[in-house]
C-alpha cells in the first residue's frame, strides 16, 4: 500500500506487477478508482457552465455519450483531464482526477458562484459513490451476467444507469485507462465490496493495483496528470488537440483559447512524443538528447513494457525531433542509450466501437 493523492492505495495484490498487467491484457482485472472525483452538474445552463471551463464540445454529445476533455487556465495550461458524459437523466456526469480533486472542486465552485450571480440555472453535486474499473477482453462476458441490457449496445464512451448483479443505482460507462475494452462502474459505496466480490467470483477476474495501472496506461499512450500534462503544458504541446471541439476552436470561448488556438496552426516549440529504447529502463526526468548529445527534452513517464519486452516512455522534445522514426538518445544513470521516437499507442487499443 502507498499514499496516492491523499488515499492509501494498493501498488499490487499477491500477483506480481507483470502477471497482473498481462492478466488485464488477456482476461480482465478490477481497479479500485474510488479516489477519483465524481461530480453531477444540474440545471438548464449546466452545459454552458461546463463549457466555460473546458475545451470540449458538450452541446454536440448525444444522450449518454461522453468525451475526454481538459480544464484549461487563462494561460492555456492544462489544469486537469476529465470525462464529461451528457446523461439522459438531465445532468452531466463528470469524472476527474483524485490528485486534482481539491483544485477541481474549488475551480468549479468558484465558477458556479459567478454563474449563479449572473442569473444562470446550474448546480453541482460532489458524489459520494465508489468507482471501480473492470478492464480487459473478457469484461463483457463477465459483466453481461449481471446486467439486463445487452452490452453490445453500449459502445466506447457511452453510459447507462442500470442495476449490476442486483445492486441498484449503478452507472456503467464503457471507458477506461488501460487501452482494453472496459467499463467504469459508479456504485453506492455501501455496495462496492459486495459488487467487487460478485465480480471476483468469476475466474476471469482478478484485482490489480497502481503498478499495473501505470504500465497499462503507458502502453496505451495515455497521459498521467502531474507527469505528462500539467499547468505548464498546453493541449497542443501535449498532442491533445483532438480534445478541442471544432466549434470551440472557431468561437475561442474556452479558457486560454487565445493562446491555444493559434498554436494549432503555428506549431509549438515542443511536443509530447512516444519513445522506445533498449538497455536500462527510462524513468521520469530522464534527459532526452539529440544524436550529437545536446539536451532536447525530458521523459515524463517510462517503464519496461511487459507486452513488447522493450522500454517505452513518453516525454517532451523540441518540435524538430518529434517525427516518428527520429533517432535520439536518452541518458540513464549517466550512460547514453539509443532510442527512437515511436507512434503511440505502443500496444494497439481495443476499445469497443460496436459490432
Amino acid at each position: 500500500m502507498v499514499e496516492f493523492a491523499g488515499w492509501s492505495m494498493p501498488v499490487q495484490y499477491k500477483d506480481s506487477h507483470i502477471n497482473s498487467h498481462m492478466h488485464t491484457r488477456q482476461h480482465c482485472s478490477i481497479f479500485d478508482v474510488s479516489h477519483m472525483l465524481q461530480t453531477k452538474v444540474y440545471g438548464r445552463d449546466g452545459v454552458k457552465f461546463i463549457e466555460s471551463l473546458i475545451v470540449g464540445d458538450i452541446v454536440e454529445l448525444k444522450d449518454n455519450q461522453g468525451t475526454l476533455s481538459l480544464f484549461t487556465n487563462a494561460k492555456g495550461g492544462i489544469m486537469d483531464d476529465l470525462i464529461v458524459t451528457k446523461t439522459d437523466q438531465g445532468y452531466l456526469y463528470v469524472v476527474s482526477n483524485a490528485g486534482c480533486a481539491d483544485k477541481d472542486s474549488a475551480h468549479m465552485q468558484a465558477r458556479l458562484q459567478e454563474f449563479k450571480a449572473a442569473g444562470h440555472d446550474v448546480d453541482l453535486e460532489f458524489m459520494e459513490e465508489s468507482l471501480i474499473a473492470l478492464q480487459g477482453p473478457s469484461m463483457a462476458q463477465v459483466l453481461q451476467k449481471g446486467v439486463g441490457d445487452d452490452l453490445r449496445k453500449l459502445t466506447f464512451m457511452t453510459s447507462v444507469l442500470t442495476p449490476v448483479f442486483g445492486i441498484q443505482g449503478c452507472r456503467v460507462t464503457r471507458c477506461g485507462y488501460t487501452g482494453e475494452d472496459g467499463v467504469e462502474i459508479s456504485v453506492p459505496s455501501g455496495d462496492v465490496v459486495s459488487l467487487t466480490e460478485k465480480l471476483l467470483a468469476d475466474t476471469e477476474v482478478k484485482l490489480a493495483g497502481l503498478g499495473a495501472r501505470d504500465s497499462l496506461r503507458l502502453e496505451a499512450g495515455l497521459c498521467l496528470y502531474g507527469n505528462d500534462i500539467d499547468e505548464t503544458t498546453t493541449p497542443v504541446e501535449a498532442s491533445l488537440v483532438w480534445t478541442i471541439g471544432k466549434r470551440r476552436r472557431q468561437a475561442r470561448d474556452f479558457p486560454g483559447a487565445d493562446i491555444i488556438v493559434p498554436q494549432i496552426k503555428a506549431k509549438t516549440q515542443r511536443k509530447r512524443v512516444g519513445l522506445i529504447s533498449t538497455g536500462p529502463p527510462v524513468r521520469q526526468h530522464t534527459p532526452i538528447l539529440s544524436s550529437d548529445g545536446r539536451v532536447i527534452g525530458e521523459v515524463t513517464s517510462g517503464c519496461p513494457s511487459p507486452c513488447l519486452k522493450q522500454n517505452v516512455a513518453m516525454g517532451y522534445v523540441e518540435a524538430g525531433f518529434s517525427k516518428v522514426g527520429t533517432s535520439i538518445q536518452v541518458e540513464v544513470r549517466k550512460k547514453v542509450v539509443p532510442a527512437v521516437v515511436s507512434k503511440m499507442p505502443f500496444v494497439p487499443t481495443k476499445y469497443y466501437m460496436g459490432q
